[in-house]
């Protein structure tokens, strides 16, 4: 069931880019251009988030994050990405992630720590981490590990809820929605690794 959500909340939003990217591409602008756009939109969004200002800051966080959805978009209708542009995509999704995550924990650490929020924010931080690593390095290893319930996207979009949540003067909304974050970022590293050490080969004994 959450792949199909994941797959049907995909489908919409590239659905919603796909002008978007055409005419992007039809003026000259390269998906490697949006890529490091959108992390320095991302990046702006996380300062303002992190002085407290959780209204804009999410706002201009989730639409920069989408840049996530539209490079990669762009990239298909050229015809695929290369391998730099691979790389270049995964290395400013860390450098977002790590703004995303340490502006909250800056954010709810001036607030007095409200619900055990910067300690959440740290295990999805350092869970997100891991389950793009895995999948990473388990495909080099010729593996697969593409699965979970909360991939990027989605974890970016819970930040997202919990800060307008914060936003609207609940101070629960932000911590509840990290730790929602961090239970599913661990469950997911968990389930990437299972299913890796799954598609392993067997070696037939001699």
């Amino acid at each position: 069931m959450a792949k199909i959500v994941q797959t049907t909340a995909r489908a919409v939003v590239s659905y919603g880019v796909n002008p978007l990217a055409r005419f992007l591409l039809r003026i000259g602008v390269s998906p490697n251009a949006v890529t490091v756009a959108g992390t320095v939109g991302v990046l702006i969004g996380s300062y303002f988030g992190s002085q407290g200002h959780l209204f804009w800051g999410t706002v201009i966080v989730t639409a920069f994050a989408l840049t996530d959805v539209l490079d990669g978009t762009m990239a298909r209708m050229r015809g695929g990405s290369g391998k730099f542009g691979a790389l270049l995509d995964s290395s400013m999704d860390r450098i977002a992630d790590g703004a995303v995550f340490g502006a909250v924990v800056y954010y709810l650490a001036t607030e007095g720590n409200p619900y055990g929020g910067v300690v959440a924010a740290l295990i999805s931080l350092v869970f997100g981490q891991v389950v793009s690593y895995v999948k990473a390095r388990a495909e080099s290893l010729g593996l697969n590990a593409d699965v979970g319930i909360a991939e990027r996207l989605e974890r970016l979009l819970i930040v997202g809820a919990g800060g307008l949540l914060g936003a609207a003067g609940q101070d629960w909304g932000l911590p509840a929605a990290l730790w929602v974050l961090a239970a599913l970022a661990v469950i997911t590293a968990f389930q990437r690794l299972i299913h890796a050490a799954r598609t392993e080969p067997k070696v037939p004994a001699k």
